[in-house]
């Protein structure tokens, strides 16, 4: 199994990484709590359409490192800055969901955008998740204490129906089943405990409004509109304002994990401003 070791930090990080095709390099940075396989579709939808697709587990999660510290976002992203220099990567096109909208924007603020050409972001949560006087439209402090809480007591019991809401699942039927679900189970309960709750203070608590002017290439922003996890008031369409050279996109009745229940067209708008 092919594994990148970031030793820039405290202690080594060993990041599992999937690397195939030989074309333009894309980047598949996962949300949270899932790991690489949460990008199945479009890993085949890309390298159908001839480009090279790297995917890797951020620390904490899938095969990678579980280590003690380093989950806030300038440690998550050298792990992407490692995966771009030790592959020897030029002209990439950076792809975020959800949480790893987190290391697209950051990367920018700490490597300059460095050997970048493109960024994605998909129901992520830039800007800024939490409410606050200047963000009313933010998930408010009680919810998002109320998931650490959850968490930190009964971790297994909060993520056997965190995915219901995730995907609106009872309005996309016709669209997954329940084995999608039990295998987003199966993947998040086996991630680290740790991880999982450092992680989610980092997306809950980052504020990336001030680094939005720092994305200086083409970024292609997509967001359902019927997102029960990261509101699209407070997040794509903020992050549309702040990003100067942007195409936003609103899905029609996307939960949050529109990548599978509406693959097609999240896949077209990719690859559609890849080819641009």
């Amino acid at each position: 199994m092919p594994f990148l070791i970031n030793e820039t930090g405290k202690d080594p990080v060993d990041l599992y990484y999937k690397d195939y095709g030989k074309g333009k390099p894309v980047i598949l940075i996962h949300g949270w709590p899932l790991s690489h396989q949460a990008w199945e579709g479009q890993t085949q939808t890309l390298l159908d359409a001839g480009y090279r697709v790297i995917s890797y587990d951020r620390r904490g999660f899938g095969l990678s490192s579980q280590p003690l510290e380093g989950y806030d976002y300038s440690s998550l992203t050298s792990d992407l800055r490692e995966i771009i220099l030790q592959l020897d990567l030029q002209d990439v096109t950076i792809v975020g969901f959800s949480m790893g909208g987190g290391e697209v924007v950051r990367y920018f603020t700490d490597f300059g955008g460095d050997r970048v050409k493109k960024a994605v972001l998909i129901g992520s949560i830039i800007p800024l998740v939490a409410q606050k006087t200047d963000n009313p439209d933010g998930v408010p402090a009680d919810m998002l204490n109320g998931i650490l809480d959850a968490l930190k007591s009964n971790r297994i019991g909060f993520l056997k129906d965190f995915h219901k809401n995730f995907y609106n699942y009872e309005n996309n039927t016709d669209r997954m089943s329940q084995a999608n679900l039990d295998y987003d189970f199966s993947i998040a309960s086996h991630a680290s405990p740790i991880a999982t709750i450092k992680c989610a203070e980092a997306w809950a608590g980052t504020d990336f409004r001030p680094e939005l002017k720092n994305v200086s290439v083409p970024t292609l922003i997509i967001h359902g509109d019927e997102d029960n996890i990261v509101p699209i008031k407070s997040a794509s369409d903020q992050a549309a304002k702040g990003i100067t050279a942007n195409e936003y996109h609103v899905i029609s009745g996307g939960p949050h994990g529109l990548t599978l229940t509406h693959r097609d067209e999240v896949d077209k708008l990719l690859l559609d401003f890849l080819k641009k």
